[in-house]
């Protein structure tokens, strides 16, 4: 199936039932914003250090990919960045687009591909911030060597990715109260259900979630020529039974070298 088409729709419908994901920026966080007191986040909960950035955001190219939602790109661009935004669901760029009308923002709003970056030039962008959302495309390396491709020399990566522990629990068993361990990884939503439950699910319009290795995330940025120089972990506050005992999400600072 076309996993990519599904999950666009997926998360026009998160948009329409208001998604904590969904929910953009108020105007007073614009405007501390543009005073210099910003943060945003790639995990949730703990925002990234500010450290991971430069001291400066003013005249610096920035790409918040598969980063719609109103939340990360205006935020970086009221600091002074120049911000492109690009998403696959149509929805979550309105947002976007809603808050850049509301408050005087610039963002470029860009439809599209995670994975496919072709678009953009060679060395373009000084920084790609890329908050928790590579568990909707099926292979993450072209999504990794894609950036390494548009980031500049010594540009920086802000990554945050789920820990796919999440998935190693049977969902029906977590609800009461018990992580039993029953699927392997790599492995996605339709592979974690029996064959009577995947028709019913597709069409729910819920996202289909794919549990990348650990391997594919963090070696995965090694192989396409980063260099991991930050990281820190996070979890949802208690809202799956596991955070009682692992951190479920994880950010990553990584730089390009071109060697």
């Amino acid at each position: 199936m076309d996993f990519l088409r599904h999950n666009s729709i997926a998360w026009d419908k998160k948009v329409e039932e208001k998604s904590m994901y969904t929910q953009p920026v108020s105007s007073e966080i614009v405007e501390e914003s543009k005073s210099g007191k910003w943060k945003i986040y790639v995990v949730p909960n703990i925002p990234v250090p500010r450290e991971w950035f430069p001291k400066s955001l003013k005249g610096i190219n920035i790409l918040c990919l598969a980063s719609g939602g109103g939340q990360q790109a205006p935020v970086l661009a009221a600091a002074g960045a120049n911000v492109t935004v690009l998403d696959m669901s149509k929805m979550q760029l309105e947002q976007d687009r809603k808050v850049a009308e509301r408050d005087g923002l610039s963002i470029k709003i860009l439809h599209g591909d995670m994975s496919d970056l072709s678009r953009f030039e060679d060395e373009y962008f000084d920084i790609v911030v890329h908050p928790v959302s590579n568990l909707f495309v099926e292979n993450i390396l072209p999504v990794w060597g894609g950036i390494s491709r548009i980031l500049k020399n010594k540009g920086v990566l802000i990554a945050g990715f789920t820990n796919p522990l999440l998935w190693l629990f049977d969902e029906k068993q977590e609800r009461k109260g018990t992580l039993e361990v029953k699927h392997s990884i790599p492995s996605s939503t339709l592979d974690r259900m029996a064959e009577e439950e995947i028709e019913e699910y597709i069409n729910s319009g819920r996202a289909i979630e794919f549990a990348h290795t650990l391997e594919d995330q963090i070696q995965g940025q090694i192989d396409a020529g980063f260099v991991i120089t930050g990281f820190y972990e996070s979890d949802l506050s208690g809202v799956n039974l596991v955070d009682k005992y692992a951190k479920t999400f994880i950010a990553t600072r990584a730089i390009k070298l071109r060697v």
